[in-house]
């Protein structure tokens, strides 16, 4: 080490030294075989060391999470100074800056582990910024690292009217945190916790109180813009829609018409008010149902109403251990829409869950397909938009699988 070390240290197995040096930020609760001294304050940055004391990195410490250490850096000399967080920051948003222009007015600034953030979402949706803080280390660090996030903004020309907490999610009581929302009181805040984005020139009200995670799903950007490319001239049913996201790209990229479709009644309401909006209700229906009912009685009609079919479920596993039933899930949506589909239709399908990986969801794809007697060429295999960067050496950043077939 290049500095006489301030932190307590953390000994870790050679298993995780592997982790550590192949690019993975994570330390298992065993695989810390001794700390020095044995305790010290939660959240306290902590230095981690092979068996034989090489130095790791430097990394959060958390004594309720499983995942123990969240490193933060493997650089000795780093000072973590606001100077430190600070290129930081400034790091993330000029990556966003360079990869989507004048779209990352509506961005997701801070991917957690991707920008070295271990345990921090930050989204920017116009002129309000909003955090998830799934980290001990950085709950004790939003203090310093808020303000340092609104000033570096504020230097590029982006004014914003606060920080919203959206730190209502079971997660954090992982790590001993308390669940709560609010706006975070150490940058001015306007009060008002709706904004407005654009994205691929649609525009989108944005309820960051209670819209559901922080607002409003950016991570489909890109893959919104390729349905609106295919949807000309088609019947286009969009499943789960949420806000209304593919079902208003379809619609305005000359689709014949939408029917929207969502099990809340919530999410139907603000898709027909972003429709509204964006002048496009004279193309669309909202229709509040459960789409596994209405796909199977589709089928069980034999209808033909539709030749573009869009699937973007919620994430139907969160864990290793419920992939299989999550894949039967998949199954069952995506044999009822091929099905459903006339030979030459198109059909829009992708997963959100972390657990289902690439490989089982095209294994789930091409067993539909099997049982529903149709074949599927491939037009595009896409995944999240750059605001979400993929990792290598994290395969967590690696999530969203999305795929555009044709039924022939």
């Amino acid at each position: 080490m290049n500095i006489d070390r301030e932190f307590p240290a953390a000994v870790v197995s050679r298993k995780a030294q592997a982790a550590i040096e192949n690019g993975h930020p994570w330390v298992y609760d065993t695989e810390v075989q001794r700390l020095v001294p044995e305790s010290f304050e939660n959240g306290s940055l902590v230095d981690v060391v092979s068996d034989k004391g090489r130095y790791l990195g430097t990394g959060i410490f958390s004594e309720k999470s499983k995942i123990r250490i969240r490193i933060l850096s493997r650089n000795a000399n780093d000072k973590f100074d606001d100077a430190f967080w600070r290129r930081r920051v400034k790091y993330a948003y000029d990556y966003r800056k360079a990869v989507m222009g004048a779209d990352a007015s509506a961005c997701r600034l801070i991917f957690g582990e991707a920008d070295h953030f271990p345990g921090l979402t930050v989204d920017l949706f116009s002129d309000i910024v909003v955090t998830q803080t799934l980290s001990i280390g950085m709950e004790r660090l939003k203090s310093r690292l808020f303000p340092i996030i609104a000033d570096v903004l504020s230097s590029e020309g982006v004014e914003i009217r606060g920080i919203y907490e959206r730190n209502d999610v079971q997660i954090r009581e992982l790590e001993g945190l308390e669940q709560f929302k609010g706006w975070f009181e150490g940058v001015p805040h306007s009060g008002v916790p709706v904004t407005e984005i654009c994205e691929n020139g649609i525009f989108y009200a944005v309820d960051v109180e209670n819209g559901q995670k922080t607002g409003f799903f950016l991570d489909q950007k890109y893959n919104r813009r390729e349905i609106a490319r295919i949807a000309k001239g088609r019947q286009v049913l969009d499943c789960f829609t949420h806000t209304g996201s593919f079902a208003l790209n379809a619609a305005a990229g000359g689709a014949e018409r939408v029917t929207a479709v969502d099990i809340s009644q919530t999410a139907i309401d603000l898709a027909r008010a972003n429709a509204e909006r964006n002048n496009l209700t004279d193309r669309m229906d909202f229709l509040c149902a459960d789409v596994f009912e209405l796909l199977t009685r589709l089928c069980d009609s034999h209808s033909r109403d539709y030749d573009f079919i869009i699937l973007d479920p919620p994430a139907f596993t969160k864990s290793r251990k419920t992939v299989d039933s999550a894949s039967r899930g998949y199954k069952e949506i995506n044999f009822r829409a091929m099905k459903l589909l006339p030979r030459g239709g198109y059909l829009a399908t992708c997963s959100c869950s972390h657990f289902m990986e690439n490989q089982l969801f095209l294994k789930m794809l091409a067993s539909a397909a099997r049982d529903a007697g149709v074949e599927l060429r491939q037009i595009e295999a896409r995944q999240q938009a750059p605001d979400h960067p993929i990792l290598w050496g994290v395969p967590e950043t690696d999530y969203l699988k999305f795929y555009i077939f044709q039924v022939v």
